[in-house]
């Protein structure tokens, strides 16, 4: 897939390195012309594969921000009428945190769940971020991508 350069409807799509928020995303895409507004927080849990998590550091290539953006572009190319913001976050995390936030908003409820399911979806398959977990028991593991 392709996506379709400055839609003008990906309002916000970044890798950083602090704290983010689905009330950021979703400010970023609420207007008067939208009835729903679909949100997505990637909370750090304190388990994987039957251990328990107690941190987290993410880490993305250098060209992560910019596939973040051609994803966000690629998935308003194929939702018409939805208008996009999405954050993922970088650095050191503790469980609770918020590693991913997104915001899709739309005219109708049913485009803006199918969108943001996209979204998320294909942030989690083309965004080259891949996170170092650490395990209670003292081991831990690089996992690719989300």
């Amino acid at each position: 897939m392709t996506a379709v350069e400055g839609s003008g409807r990906v309002l916000l799509a970044d890798v950083v390195d602090r704290d983010v928020t689905v009330e950021e995303t979703s400010v970023a895409v609420t207007s008067e012309r939208d009835g729903a507004v679909v949100t997505f927080a990637g909370v750090v849990r304190d388990h994987d594969g039957g251990k328990g998590v107690t941190a987290l550091d993410y880490e993305g290539h250098p060209t992560a921000a910019a596939v973040l953006r051609d994803v966000a572009e690629t998935v308003a190319a194929e939702h018409p009428d939805v208008r996009i913001a999405v954050l993922h976050r970088v650095g050191a995390l503790v469980v609770g945190d918020v590693a991913l936030a997104a915001a899709v908003a739309s005219p109708h409820r049913a485009q803006a769940f199918a969108a943001c399911a996209a979204l998320i979806d294909l942030v989690k398959e083309r965004t080259p971020i891949w996170k170092h977990q650490r395990f209670r028991d003292g081991t831990d593991e690089w996992v690719a991508a989300l």
